[in-house]
């Protein structure tokens, strides 16, 4: 098995760790930590299945970076994001390693980096790059501000999805909701909560569930969603439990792992949508037109219509799921 970069920079002794906690921020489940003291390691992540891998290997896990000695920043696909953990890591750590994927952008961030810090040791391999230096100010101004409002009028932060504008299909699917609307709705990967406007807007609805995994889209949603009638959940909707069963669900389901394109994602969310209603229950869900999903669907309910669309997406509406 091919080690890792963090394991080839530790064991190669390119890379010396001071003393004293190891915080890893955001880490997939699947992150290579064997190089590391077990005793020393906490991780810090704020997306709902990879805390919940740590937790249940018996790490302990926060969604918010505390003082340590050394920060591993774990590059993500949004570059916003990755500055602000770069800026989080030098303000509660000593020393600060970064390490990802080329194709997550880990090659800009070594480049500004090195930018403002002159040479910096590194190592490549794996398609990736792992890089360290001490904790400086320098990197002050790529701090994170608390969610703002953007010009749409909705409240957004670094690494949340499409959150500098509203996502089209949202939008779209928004548009071809109906007059009136089960009494129990659910809103699965609701991000930050577009979609509950129009859903509470119709006609009949007395609750709405809203089930997101990424901490910081639930935080923006709880600033942009303030009717009574909301709950928000930090979870995995593939996962989620609902007691009773709801009656309605809308979603745009994601359909990315990293930069890849996964179709499997939404088929996922279309089988725990089926075993989330109740008989009668109803599904409205708009995807990307070139995804295949109308297989599952038929599959997982008895009776599927396109109710909209364009060039891009379609809307799919679905009624009484197959157990």
């Amino acid at each position: 098995m091919s080690q890792s970069r963090l394991s080839t920079a530790l064991d190669d002794g390119l890379l010396s760790l001071p003393q004293g906690k190891i915080a890893i921020m955001r880490p997939t489940a699947t992150y290579d930590v064997s190089g590391l003291s077990r005793d020393h390691v906490q991780v810090v992540q704020g997306f709902y299945p990879d805390y919940t891998a740590w937790e249940n290997a018996g790490y302990p896990v926060a969604q918010e970076l505390a003082k340590v000695a050394v920060a591993i920043v774990v590059v993500p696909r949004a570059k916003a994001l990755a500055r602000a953990m770069v800026a989080a890591a030098c303000a509660y750590a000593d020393f600060v390693v970064v390490d990802g994927q080329k194709t997550d952008g880990v090659d800009s961030v070594f480049k500004e980096c090195r930018k403002r810090l002159g040479a910096l040791p590194s190592i490549t391999k794996g398609h990736g790059r792992i890089f360290w230096f001490a904790a400086t100010d320098k990197f002050e101004d790529w701090t994170a501000p608390p969610p703002e409002k953007g010009a749409h009028g909705y409240y957004t932060a670094a690494g949340v999805f499409s959150d500098g504008a509203v996502d089209a299909g949202s939008m779209l699917l928004a548009a071809a909701l109906p007059p009136k609307l089960p009494a129990r709705m659910a809103d699965l990967g609701a991000g930050w909560g577009y979609l509950a406007g129009p859903v509470l807007e119709r006609k009949g609805v007395q609750s709405l569930d809203l089930i997101e995994s990424e901490a910081l889209s639930v935080a923006c949603a709880k600033l942009n969603v303030t009717d009574p009638r909301v709950t928000f959940h930090w979870a995995d909707a593939t996962q989620f439990q609902a007691t009773p069963a709801f009656d309605g669900i809308v979603m745009n389901p994601p359909f990315h792992a990293g930069r890849a394109s996964d179709p499997s994602l939404g088929r996922t969310f279309i089988q725990s949508a089926a075993r989330l209603l109740a008989p009668h229950g109803k599904l409205w869900m708009v995807a990307n037109r070139h995804l295949p999903y109308e297989t599952t669907l038929s599959e997982c309910f008895r009776n599927v219509d396109i109710i909209g669309g364009n060039g891009a997406f379609k809307v799919f509406h679905a009624n009484r799921p197959q157990r």
